[in-house]
């Protein structure tokens, strides 16, 4: 060997010397996910988030190269589960479907089993609009008809909502204070039980996301009056926004998307990130979210965050002002 080869030969030793080895964190992020991984849902069968949930698991699993299995862990509005996700290893291999009772739990419960800490936003994948009804033969033909008939009578009207602390019943007291009106609250045991009350006369009004009533709408059997994202639903396009009739900055949806334990590996959540917009980016996907009436919009982890935060703040106004709370 010459001198030159030999001094080749120590510096490229010496080059590999150098080279720093992947830390076990950044090693493990790099070979995720390497076993199947579990989408927790804290909803029942069959509703909303749920079967967001399982429309876009078969996509991302084949995006991820493992099974993405479906578990549903529901009780106490959505609190079970997501506690449930805060126990779990923040490996990645364990995220949460993730929905409003993120940001309105922790304005109505004293003491939740988890901290609102404990769970961090990988992407949220859409928007599903509330939207406003009566029943067609209350003789309320506007919005503007609803707050003439509450202001000239306070407290003889009424709303009905699957329950108290929901996303709905919130909905009816952000519009009354929006409104500067007086409606009695009517709790039902779910939705389908508060639209049977609507549409039999028992109340006046009520909220409920757009997809599980679109039918009855088109129906006939209820009456949209309005919905409450600042953009009007391509499901219902003739169907005025609130903010548009005049009630300022009214904005709630049934949003939905992915969050995962903190300290879950910073890789992972991109990964993660990147992964959930190629599934939105499936055309089979966006189009069957656009079905169920649903706007399609991603955010990643940065601005889903602020996303939650502002929608937090907001329901905390609301159940202050209603005085709401549920322990």
């Amino acid at each position: 060997m010459t001198r030159t080869t030999r001094r080749q030969a120590l510096l490229l030793g010496s080059a590999a010397v150098a080279l720093p080895a992947l830390s076990p964190l950044a090693a493990f992020a790099q070979n995720w996910p390497s076993r199947p991984v579990r989408l927790v849902v804290p909803f029942p069968v069959g509703g909303l988030i749920d079967n967001m949930a399982r429309l876009i698991s078969p996509i991302l699993a084949q995006e991820l190269g493992q099974p993405v299995v479906v578990e549903n862990r529901a009780g106490s509005g959505g609190n079970v589960g997501a506690a449930e996700v805060t126990r779990a290893t923040p490996d990645g291999y364990t995220l949460l479907m993730a929905s409003p009772p993120l940001t309105i739990s922790p304005a109505l419960y004293k003491t939740l089993p988890y901290k609102p800490e404990q769970i961090v936003p990988v992407g949220l994948l859409g928007r599903v609009p509330n939207v406003l009804l009566v029943n067609p033969k209350s003789g309320i033909n506007s919005v503007a008809d609803i707050v003439a008939r509450a202001k000239a009578s306070p407290g003889t009207m009424n709303y009905a909502s699957n329950g108290n602390g929901t996303s709905l019943h919130l909905s009816a007291e952000l519009f009354k204070n929006s409104t500067g009106t007086f409606i009695t609250h009517i709790p039902y045991r779910g939705a389908a039980a508060a639209v049977t009350g609507l549409m039999a006369g028992e109340v006046d009004m009520m909220f409920e996301n757009l997809p599980s009533v679109l039918g009855q709408i088109q129906g006939n059997a209820v009456k949209a009056l309005a919905v409450t994202t600042t953009t009007r639903s391509k499901a219902l396009p003739d169907v005025p926004t609130l903010a548009e009739l005049g009630v300022a900055g009214f904005d709630v949806s049934a949003w939905y998307g992915v969050a995962a334990p903190a300290g879950t590996p910073a890789a992972v959540i991109a990964r993660m990130e990147q992964s959930l917009q190629k599934v939105l980016a499936v055309p089979e996907v966006a189009n069957a979210m656009a079905g169920r009436g649903a706007t399609v919009g991603f955010l990643d982890a940065r601005a889903m965050g602020e996303f939650m935060a502002a929608d937090a703040a907001k329901w905390k106004r609301v159940a202050d002002f209603a005085k709401i709370s549920l322990g």
